[in-house]
């Protein structure tokens, strides 16, 4: 089943007097959603207590839950340290995702560094794989989810990120098609342009892993270097535009989560996401 919902909670959670995300449940739910990305981009925080709050809630309305490792987790680096770091980050929000029972963390793969890209590319695989080898002995029933991203130094093109969830069934892509259009240069306009990029990723990693994407949609400002800053549907000149990618969707008959991560707005942009989908159908 698709699901639609928003990472964190948006501005109007809170102006309505909410405080706490175990209330966002219910107040999804009210909207028709039923998906929520837990971040933990700063870090793992999510106490035992809260999480049984924020479960049973999730529970009782429907809502599925991810989560978004910290920001500073990063492959390409090899230094002792940065590797053990990379470990118990990776690790931290798997056992936070898991608190939620989740099933998709999303991180961020890497920065370029001072590498080449193609000697970028194969650090970052040498110590991925040692990562994902010590990963599989531990953990079943959740999915690691690189992201793809928004400029052109950060590791994550589209061709990569399949390329990485080839390696290992535990690997799915999180596509996020704001960040694509962003080193696309706002070239994501048409359903075929949706189209081509998921018909790419069924040929590399096989329908099962695509049917069951996880996927970040925005509209976000873009420069020569690409991503500059998210955006609000309400904006008219960056993209993409959420109907062709529902569209592309429907018609390959997959069922991802997708998680709007507009400026404040997440909410109401994933509802209007959700009822372009149910005009669809």
């Amino acid at each position: 089943m698709i699901r639609f919902g928003p990472s964190g909670n948006s501005e109007a959670f809170y102006e309505e007097g909410h405080k706490e995300t175990a209330e966002a449940p219910e107040w999804l739910n009210k909207m028709g959603l039923n998906a929520f990305e837990y971040s933990f981009t700063l870090g793992q925080f999510l106490s035992d207590k809260t999480a049984e709050k924020i479960l049973a809630e999730g529970k009782k309305y429907d809502i599925e839950f991810s989560v978004h490792a910290p920001f500073y987790i990063n492959f390409v680096n090899s230094s002792d340290t940065a590797r053990e770091n990379n470990y118990k980050f990776m690790m931290n929000s798997v056992e936070g995702l898991k608190k939620l029972n989740g099933r998709h963390c999303v991180f961020h793969i890497g920065s370029q560094l001072k590498l080449s890209r193609e000697e970028a590319f194969k650090t970052l695989k040498d110590n991925f794989l040692d990562f994902v080898h010590e990963f599989q002995k531990a953990e079943s029933g959740v999915f690691l989810c690189p992201e793809a991203m928004g400029k052109y130094t950060q590791m994550g093109t589209v061709d990569e990120i399949f390329e990485i969830c080839s390696w290992s069934d535990c690997l799915i892509p999180t596509l996020d098609f704001g960040h694509i259009n962003c080193v696309m240069q706002g070239a994501l306009k048409t359903k075929e342009d949706f189209m081509a990029i998921l018909k790419k990723g069924i040929d590399k990693i096989g329908f099962e892993k695509m049917r069951d994407l996880h996927i970040h949609f925005s509209k976000i400002m873009y420069g020569a270097k690409g991503e500059i800053k998210h955006l609000t549907f309400d904006d008219t000149v960056y993209g993409p535009e959420p109907l062709p990618m529902l569209e592309a969707i429907y018609e390959l008959k997959l069922e991802p989560v997708i998680i709007s991560e507009s400026a404040g707005t997440q909410a109401r942009d994933s509802k209007i996401m959700r009822d372009l989908y149910m005009n669809i159908k």
